[in-house]
């Protein structure tokens, strides 16, 4: 329950964050360093992630379990009382720290209380987590600022974050402290490494220019040196195994990530709907994906390999009909439907991706390894929608993005039939 109502909350302060945003920076005259809040935060998630993974392997998940709530809490109270946007920065770098932190410890935690039968629903309720969050974060966070102040965004959410860390103390107390043998060492450097190429990708993404191609270009080659030594070997050429099931994340979530992040653009720019409507595809999306996960985690006995392989197979029509709404001449409205069998598709890969991880990984190194497995995740997202946002400064613009999107939404769609190939090869315990 402690560790639910942790992810609950980093889900409401992401969906909450992006709507107190525009009032925020303009209180604290920050404009010119509008998507700086959003890096940080992403920058510090990479490294704690790497690094909580590495703790977790050496000590068990307890300390990074309630480390990580507790470095979240403080990000969140050096946010709330913020009067300049430097320490605003300072206080999203320690939400990162934290959120990164403690997603780590709780796979650890699930892999180390439940066995393989009882992780299904686990998983399922960690995305069912997000729904609500998903439904009434950003609306319930527009309110919080038009009432009683941006500020309360984050300050509202600590006296729960605070409850969730007292009930998560006596859990890690009650987990092992030291993890057997010795896991892989993910190198310090390595994870500095990482956080700066997706940082790089990422303002890139954020700010096309000739300019941003060539820097952007050194952040992939940085990324890509780091990535060799964070990520299990044979990860790029999906070799079966424990290494295809993290390129399979890196797929999956790239090619998903490409449709969100440009779904509601579509929905405004080319359809016409309102920024209110625009982001409901979104909401349809969450609740395909937490109704697939609660389906399921009621049947534990399913073929994983089988049911991610389903998974890309839905999310690559996901985006064929994401291709045909990009265009004028195509029902908007469609996009709810491809919302709903896109999210159904995350909802039943995600889950059998984690049970595979944990399945095929030593237990000294499942922390490297879910960590390598979030990191292949955000990395291919910040490729996929930077490549969408040079694609739409190269084809088309933001008024009009159809050619943009329809060349976007083809190589997305070509990503997750490949992750169909790719997961056709049965992952063997090694």
């Amino acid at each position: 329950m402690a560790s639910l109502l942790v992810v609950t909350l980093i889900a409401f302060e992401s969906m909450g964050v992006a709507t107190a945003m525009p009032t925020l920076v303009a209180d604290l005259h920050g404009q010119s360093l509008y998507s700086w809040p959003f890096t940080a935060f992403l920058v510090a998630s990479v490294v704690a992630t790497v690094l909580s993974g590495r703790i977790c392997d050496r000590r068990g998940p307890g300390l990074s379990l309630v480390a990580g709530p507790a470095i979240f809490v403080a990000g969140l109270v050096l946010c709330g009382f913020a009067q300049n946007m430097f320490v605003l920065l300072a206080g999203r770098v320690l939400q990162g720290l934290g959120s990164g932190t403690v997603i780590v410890a709780i796979y650890l935690m699930i892999a180390l209380v439940y066995d393989d039968r009882e992780r299904p629903a686990m998983f399922a309720a960690n995305a069912a987590a997000w729904v609500v969050p998903a439904m009434v974060g950003p609306s319930l966070a527009g309110l919080v600022t038009e009432t009683v102040g941006w500020r309360w965004v984050f300050l509202g959410l600590v006296p729960p974050a605070l409850l969730a860390l007292v009930m998560l103390i006596p859990l890690a107390r009650r987990l092992r402290t030291e993890a057997p043998g010795e896991g892989r060492r993910a190198g310090v450097w390595a994870a500095v490494g990482a956080a700066v190429g997706v940082a790089v990708l990422t303002w890139a993404a954020q700010h096309p220019s000739p300019a941003a191609l060539a820097y952007g270009a050194g952040g992939l080659i940085v990324l890509a040196w780091a990535l060799r030594t964070l990520l299990p070997p044979g990860t790029v050429t999906a070799r079966p195994g424990l290494p295809t099931v993290v390129a399979a994340r890196g797929l999956l979530g790239g090619a998903f990530a490409g449709m969100e992040a440009f779904l509601p653009l579509t929905m405004s720019a080319v359809h016409g709907y309102s920024p209110a409507l625009a982001g409901l595809p979104l909401t349809v999306c969450a609740l395909g994906w937490s109704a697939a996960a609660g389906v399921q985690g009621r049947h534990p006995d399913w073929s994983r390999e089988v049911a991610l392989r389903l998974g890309f197979g839905l999310v690559a029509v996901a985006l064929v009909i994401f291709a045909f709404v990009s265009q004028p001449w195509f029902p908007g409205w469609l996009a709810f439907l491809g919302g709903v069998i896109g999210g159904a598709g995350m909802g039943t890969a995600y889950p059998s991706l984690s049970l595979l991880l944990l399945r095929f990984s030593p237990e000294a190194e499942r922390g490297f390894n879910t960590s390598a497995m979030q990191l292949s995740d955000w990395v291919s997202s910040a490729v996929t929608v930077g490549l969408g946002g040079v694609l739409l400064a190269l084809l088309a613009s933001a008024e009009h993005p159809s050619p943009a999107l329809a060349a976007l939404a083809v190589l997305l769609t070509v990503i997750a039939l490949l992750g169909v190939f790719v997961t056709r090869r049965w992952p063997t315990r090694e």
